[in-house]
Order: structure tokens, then sequence, then C-alpha cells
């Protein structure tokens, strides 16, 4: 990776934020400031940046580089995206939300309210609806039997099986219904916008439907969240009652550095896949979605891996800890609060192309004191073309307390003000 030198630092001062530009990012990139837009309740600053070096341009994610009806290919580390293709159309995961059943488990086992070595009774349910009888993807537990949580995983992540599923969800929440209410909760909790679940198999209902954004989002959740239990993805199989199976991810065998997550199919969607795999220390991860078959599915994860990794390498915007805008903070001892990521700004930027990325810092304001370090004010947005490729939570800097009368009584002045010669604008 080379260093970016920006000819120097930008700082663009708006009616409620500041963005403050790096001096030093990426010796490719070079930066134009643009026009501050001021919305409602939101301070929003876009500032262009554009490759500058002569070489071939590598396909852009107009659909060419896959086959499936939905796919998405991002940076494990920044969520930056690579591709994407009907990335927010809700379509039927069937088994690749097993991925969210898993979550829910690991979640319960991170906060303390579950262990590996504890056990669950296989059920009547559990047995019918995901075992032997199903005929479905099954560990073949059998009826009324103890199994551990950490085998219950195993059976759901290595072999695909429903019955390993409904007795989670049953063993977790005592019901599958309760056991889907707290998926569609924990997914609102780590960001999953749109996904809706109904069940912990991925089995055909109108109402479990999911975005290969937010299959995406859930694969780096997982990956970042549970490093103990993420190996289990990349385990080539797991024999259990005596009946050995294999990981039905076909990536595994590829030599692409693959390990992991999952597939899944059901006849009304087709063929899916959630795909990972690191190369010369990037990781990327791959979702299709819709394919026709199994090697439609295996040819198209791989293509979109392997082009990312050719095509693509990662730019640094920012620092770790460094100010990447400023907030208004009415009535505060201070008039702007400084804002930073929780760890260093990257885009992954296509190699030898001269193209035109925007970036926005967007929060809701004017920020009201107090500020505690650490607190979650808004969000940086990139965009290349019409795609957001690149989505960064910012946070307080450092604290802010409300400030005196004199200083109170200007920003209310201020706020007068601008509402006014909004209003008028308005009538124009």
């Amino acid at each position: 990776m080379a260093a970016l030198e920006l000819p120097q630092s930008a700082v663009m001062i708006g009616r409620k934020m500041r963005l403050s530009l790096p001096r030093r990012a990426l010796r490719t990139w070079t930066l134009r400031a643009c026009a501050l837009r001021t919305w409602a309740l939101a301070g929003v600053l876009a500032c262009a940046v554009a490759a500058a070096v002569a070489a071939p341009n590598p396909r852009r994610a107009d659909g060419e580089q896959s086959a499936a009806p939905t796919a998405i290919l991002i940076d494990a580390e920044s969520g930056s995206v690579l591709y994407e293709k009907n990335a927010d159309e809700l379509t039927a995961p069937a088994s690749l939300s097993k991925l969210m059943t898993a979550e829910v488990v690991l979640n319960e086992i991170k906060q303390g309210r579950l262990a590996p070595s504890d056990q669950y009774i296989i059920s009547t349910n559990a047995w019918r609806k995901g075992g032997a009888p199903s005929r479905t993807s099954s560990m073949f537990a059998p009826i009324h039997s103890r199994v551990t949580v950490d085998n219950l995983l195993r059976g759901l992540i290595i072999q695909s099986g429903n019955d390993s599923a409904i007795a989670l969800a049953e063993g977790v929440a005592g019901s599958e219904d309760a056991f889907a209410r707290m998926m569609n909760g924990r997914a609102y909790e780590i960001g999953l916008t749109k996904s809706k679940f109904a069940n912990s198999t991925g089995l055909p209902d109108r109402d479990h439907l999911m975005t290969v954004r937010d299959l995406a989002k859930l694969a780096q959740h997982i990956i970042e969240s549970y490093p103990e239990f993420y190996p289990y993805y990349g385990e080539r199989e797991f024999t259990f009652n005596r009946i050995r199976q294999f990981n039905r991810n076909p990536l595994l065998a590829l030599n692409i550095g693959a390990d992991g997550l999952k597939t899944g199919f059901i006849k009304d969607a087709g063929y899916g896949l959630v795909g990972s795999a690191v190369q010369n220390g990037l990781r990327l991860i791959v979702v299709v979605n819709g394919l026709k078959g199994e090697k439609e599915r295996a040819d198209d994860g791989k293509r979109l891996l392997e082009w990312g990794f050719n095509n693509f390498q990662p730019s640094y915007l920012f620092a770790e800890g460094q100010v990447i805008a400023e907030a208004k903070v009415y009535g505060g001892a201070q008039g702007y609060v400084p804002l930073v990521a929780d760890r260093a700004v990257r885009l992954m930027a296509p190699r030898g192309v001269r193209e035109r990325v925007i970036a926005r810092v967007v929060y809701y304001g004017p920020v009201r004191p107090p500020v505690r370090k650490g607190q979650r004010i808004g969000s940086l947005k990139v965009w290349r073309g019409d795609f957001m490729v690149l989505e960064v939570p910012l946070q307080a800097a450092e604290s802010v307390g409300a400030g005196g009368l004199p200083r109170r009584a200007f920003d209310a002045a201020g706020e007068l003000f601008i509402g006014l010669f909004r209003a008028g604008i308005q009538r124009l």
C-alpha cells in the first residue's frame, strides 16, 4: 500500500459540522471539496475524491461480475463494498439464515447465559421437522436424545442440520416462534435493517426474508465478534451419531484461502452462498443468492472473490484516532465536538483506476450537551457512483459540558436566525 499525500488539509465549516480532511492518506488520491447542504436536522458535507493512476479499469458494479440475481462483495475489516447487485432486495435466504440462528446462540454464550457444555433435548417437533423424517438437511440426532450445545452448533454450521437449529431454538427460547423474535431483536441490534425472521431453519416462509447486504454484515459481525467459534465454519466434516457428513461450502476445497461460512438452497429461492477468504492478509466476504445449481454457486462465489483480490487494494483515508469532522454543539462549553472513528478508516480502492468518490459526514443535530467521550454522533458515508461503498460510525473524541448562559443565548439566536432564513428560502 502506498501512502497518499494531499496538497493541503481542507476544512469546510457549515452550520452544523466541519469536516477535517487528512494531510496524508493515499498517494493515488487527490481531494476536492464540494458544497455543504443542510436538511432539517441533518448536517451533510460532501467532498469528491478522485483516483489518479492510469491503468486498466476493472469492470464496474453493474452486474457483469456475477450471474446471481443478488450479490455483494465486501472487505471484512472495513465493510467497504467492492461490488453489489440488487444488494437490498429481500429474498428467501434458505439455510443462509442459519448464520442468524448461530449468532443468537453465540451471543447467549458470550453473555454468560449459556455454555457449550449445556445439553438440550431433541424434541419430537425438532426430530419430525428437521431430523431424519423431514428429508431435509439434518445432523440425525435421535429423538429425545440429549445433545450438547457445542455439538448442536457444529451440526448447525457444518451439517446445516434443521434438527439442530430447532433444538437450539427450543432450548434457548422455549419455542421456535420465541426464538424467531430473538433473531429479529438481535438483527436490529447489530444493524441488519431489512431482514426479518420467522424460524430458525430457513425453511420456506413468506415472512422469512433477508438481503445479501444484511447477510454480508452478519458474516462480518460473526467473524469479528466470535473468533473462538468462527473456525467451526471452516471444518470440513463432522461425525455425529456415527454419521459422517461433509461441509457443504464448496469454496473450502478450491485453494483460494476460504474458511467459511454457509450455503443454502430451497426450490423457490435457488442456490445461495455466504463465503469468506483471506489472501495476503486481506479478508473478503462474498454473498450470492438465486443461482440455478451447485456448480454455478461455487463458480460465482470463487469468481467474485478472485476478482476482488486481483483488482482492489486497501486505501487508508484516516488514521486511528484522527479527527474526521466536528459537529456543532448547541449551548455547549465549546462550540464543536471533534468526531473520530473507533479504528482507522479504510476504503477498498480499484487498482489503477480514475474514478470519483463522494464522502459525506451525516449526523442529527445540533448536538446538545452534555456530550460523553465515545458517544455515537453520526457516520461517515462514502459513495462510488450510485453505490454507497462504506459507512463508518463516528463518535465524540472528547466530552463537552454545558456552556454558560451567554453561550446558550448566542446559540439560540443563531438557531433562530438560521430557522428564519430556511423558512424564507422554502417560500421562494
